[in-house]
């Protein structure tokens, strides 16, 4: 018995969902009072922007190194 991967194109482009996750993340820090919780989700946030920047660089046509 063989299992099939359930695949799906993506609409959104990878960039947008990092910055639209990012967002999501900086909002429910928002409302978070000061401590390790609000902490990490600003570190995600950071994180998927960093994703996104690597991701366009990665896409650019020129490939130069990132500054």
């Amino acid at each position: 018995m063989t299992k099939t991967r359930r695949r799906f194109k993506q609409t959104i482009p990878l960039r947008e969902r990092l910055s639209a996750w990012a967002e999501d993340m900086r909002e429910r820090a928002a409302i978070l009072p000061e401590g390790p919780e609000r902490e990490d989700l600003l570190k995600r946030a950071g994180q998927a922007d960093v994703a996104a920047h690597i991701d366009q660089w990665a896409e650019s046509p020129g490939l130069r190194p990132p500054t």
